[in-house]
């Protein structure tokens, strides 16, 4: 699973997500990504499925560049305390998308192994996203 291995504060305040991403928004590396289409936190956990799906179907011929990084952490509270005591501790961390974002890029495989591998991808998020390739100069 994804996590960082140091953080400067080790809470952090919700935030609201408005707008769409200016950076990350275009393909730098593979020849096909997966663009968000909606504004939503990825877990770690929701990370990692994503990255074994599509290595399952990259085996040995591709690679795969994962464009973001879990690095917010979200604090949880044990079952039955009572109200007040403080903020819980780090239950898990995410990454707030928002749309127009590269999540995931691959390359060295057929549009349509990249295509049905993000797709798969795809339905293990909790977000709309589109299949984007790199236009061709």
């Amino acid at each position: 699973m994804f996590f960082p291995s140091r953080v400067k504060y080790r809470k952090s305040q919700k935030r609201p997500q408005k707008g769409v991403d200016r950076s990350g928004t275009y393909l730098a590396f593979g020849s096909y990504g997966l663009k968000a289409m909606e504004a939503r936190w990825i877990t770690s956990k929701q990370l990692e499925t994503c990255r074994r799906v599509i290595i399952r179907f990259l085996k040995k011929g591709g690679k795969l560049w994962i464009r973001i990084f879990p690095n917010k952490p979200v604090t949880k509270k044990g079952n039955e305390v009572p109200m007040g005591g403080g903020k819980g501790s780090v239950d898990h961390y995410v990454f707030p998308v928002r749309p127009n974002r590269i999540l995931f890029e691959v390359d060295g495989i057929s549009e349509q192994e990249a295509r049905e591998a993000l797709r798969i991808a795809a339905s293990k998020l909790p977000i709309k996203t589109k299949f984007v390739k790199k236009e061709e100069i």
